[in-house]
């Protein structure tokens, strides 16, 4: 058996080293390098550059250092896994030579990433090619050309967590809770977000069609021409009664700085009290989150990530006193890095929740760089409020419930209305007891 179990392996070796020799292919050594939780993500990563590498140059064949590495991964397979990979090489190589039409490498092994990425049925796991994974930095940086739009997915239904406000989508018309049926005519069923996101951003100044189903309502066709999408994340000013406003469209790379700028400026104008509005935001960077509860959160635990193997990291917030009341406006486009701040305000009673419930998106994606400018965007944990709550496909309830559909009927801004006036309450006890208590 040891006989077979080696000579297998041999064999398989030789096809390997015969495939890639003839495809000429190569696979260079690439470190990992992500936002996703640090010790968590350090761990995982740690692990998988524990593995050799394999390496080379792309117009050399097969080094040896490469064929001893193919070895240890062989060596790591058992008898299923071992005729597994040998299947799909023998597949990749009966398309190449039989296949009546032209085909390259790039795409089929393109095309099995995809398909074993998709196999796992997380809407949120993707294989990213080139264009795709520098789409998702540009977005991260604040820029981007689409129609600006943010999906999720609810019951296997791609759905618009939120529209950017200012953008084409939002001035089409797209609310929060739309479910998208077909782009460009193309049923999209199954598809993962990403691929839904790609399909959906093109060249600045062209249309794209999105059919919609929104409750209650009849299917109907949305065109929408792209623009190149740049977001400022953070805007604020006072209103009357030292009252603060704050509103965060979104969790980018500048979101937690920015965030502290404001607050100094309305410090400076004396504020009292903030609203920090939430809605329709559809999340972001997690360390953002944390960057934005801390300024909110007494000193202490903001979220817990937990890992596959129920290991959790925990965030904490350095903030030493809370400096002023606070409500937080939320609706069911208030998802992700939203979410965390919400739920850490809420758990810790650093402040009162408003609005309607959340979208209840509880998971964490790392995006892992491959070779070649391509990466893999992965769910690797879920996170859970300070007393340990999951919301994932659940949602946060507010602590005072002010419906929307209230505010389009009446044209008035009810969400905004009530978290003014329980502001004004939450001062007054704030000014007379001069402690900072009940927030």
């Amino acid at each position: 058996m040891r006989w077979m179990r080696n000579s297998k392996v041999k064999i398989i070796i030789s096809f390997l080293v015969m495939s890639m020799a003839l495809s000429d292919s190569s696979l260079k050594a690439n470190e990992f390098q992500n936002d996703a939780p640090i010790s968590i993500y350090q761990e995982m990563t740690s692990n998988l550059t524990s593995f050799p590498v394999i390496s080379g140059d792309k117009d050399d064949l097969v080094k040896i250092d490469s064929i001893n590495t193919i070895k240890w991964y062989l060596s790591q397979m058992d008898a299923a896994n071992l005729a597994a990979t040998l299947k799909l090489l023998r597949l990749k190589k009966l398309l190449k030579l039989g296949y009546m039409g032209d085909v390259s490498d790039d795409v089929l092994m393109s095309g099995a990433i995809k398909g074993m990425v998709n196999s796992i049925g997380d809407p949120y796991s993707v294989y990213m090619d080139n264009n795709m994974y520098n789409d998702l930095m540009l977005e991260m940086k604040g820029s981007f050309a689409g129609v600006g739009i943010v999906l999720g997915s609810k019951d296997n239904v791609l759905t618009v967590v939120a529209p950017i406000e200012g953008t084409p989508s939002d001035k089409a018309g797209i609310m929060s809770g739309d479910q998208v049926i077909r782009i460009d005519g193309q049923d999209i069923k199954g598809l993962a977000v990403d691929e839904a996101v790609k399909m959906i951003r093109g060249v600045e100044g062209t249309p794209v069609t999105l059919t919609i189903h929104r409750v209650g309502q009849e299917i109907k066709d949305c065109t929408i021409m792209r623009s190149n999408i740049k977001i400022n994340t953070v805007g604020g000013k006072i209103l009357d009664d030292g009252i603060g406003y704050v509103r965060l469209s979104m969790f980018n790379e500048n979101t937690g700085s920015d965030l502290l700028e404001k607050l100094h400026e309305l410090e400076e104008q004396g504020v009292k009290g903030l609203i920090l509005d939430l809605r329709n935001n559809p999340g972001g960077l997690l360390e953002e989150s944390i960057k934005v509860a801390s300024n909110f959160v007494p000193h202490g635990l903001v979220v817990s990530v937990v890992n596959k193997d129920g290991r959790s990291t925990t965030r904490l917030s350095t903030l030493q006193a809370i400096k002023y009341p606070l409500v937080i406006l939320v609706n069911g486009g208030s998802a992700s890095a939203s979410e965390i701040v919400a739920g850490a305000v809420q758990d810790t009673g650093a402040g009162t929740l408003i609005g309607t419930k959340t979208f209840g998106k509880g998971s964490v994606q790392a995006v892992l760089p491959l070779n070649d400018d391509s990466a893999l965007k992965l769910t690797i944990a879920k996170y859970v409020t300070p007393n340990n709550r999951s919301i994932n496909g659940i949602g946060l309830e507010p602590d005072i419930k002010v419906e929307m559909h209230d505010i389009e009927e009446n044209s008035k801004d009810l969400q905004l209305e009530k978290a003014i006036e329980v502001l004004k309450e939450k001062i007054a006890y704030f000014t007379y007891f001069g402690i900072q208590q009940q927030l």
